[in-house]
């Protein structure tokens, strides 16, 4: 990945916005990093892999509950007591 100056970004802006189309770039700035520039299809392919990670895990839990006869009633139950 590229890292680059934000004063350099700044000037740049528009070699910048065409260059994350191929890869994303790091601002940095007083020497350290600040910032990642993407292009929105790499964003968006990003956030559609957390969300798919998110479900799985979703799904990995609830089966997991459900074989350890855990239901809304029998939580809220444990919950319930002292």
């Amino acid at each position: 990945m590229k890292t680059i100056d934000v004063l350099d970004a700044q000037a740049r802006l528009d070699e910048i916005l065409d260059e994350v189309q191929r890869q994303p770039i790091v601002i940095c700035q007083r020497g350290k990093d600040t910032a990642v520039v993407l292009s929105i299809a790499e964003y968006e392919r990003l956030r559609g892999d957390a969300i798919r990670a998110f479900l799985e895990f979703r799904n990995d839990v609830a089966k997991e509950t459900t074989e350890a006869g855990l239901t809304e009633e029998r939580i809220a139950g444990m919950l319930s007591e002292d």
